[in-house]
């Protein structure tokens, strides 16, 4: 199953837009995307495969930790671990109205 994980870390400083852009260039193999600029927190929504969400988390964290190292970020705890399934996303779609 294919699943959106969002992640941030706590920098401990302020971002530049060149290091975030780094990240999102190290982000962008797996249909991600970064945040941070101008914070002291950066972040990442990255799509993973994987049979549940603990499994799901843990592939996109150490993506994320990955990527961090090569945009040479600060490494930096993670502060937040958010995961939506493509199952999961689907049926709150299905109940949403436009107007």
């Amino acid at each position: 199953m294919r699943w959106s994980v969002g992640l941030e870390a706590q920098a401990g400083r302020v971002l530049t837009h060149e290091e975030i852009v780094a990240l999102a260039d190290a982000v962008a193999g797996n249909g991600g995307i970064a945040t941070g600029i101008g914070t002291t927190h950066y972040g990442a929504q990255l799509v993973v495969t994987a049979s549940s969400r603990a499994a799901a988390v843990a592939a996109a964290t150490a993506e994320f930790t990955a990527a961090a190292r090569r945009a040479r970020l600060p490494q930096a705890p993670i502060v937040r671990a958010e995961a939506t399934s493509e199952e999961e996303d689907a049926n709150v779609d299905s109940g949403r109205q436009v107007l």
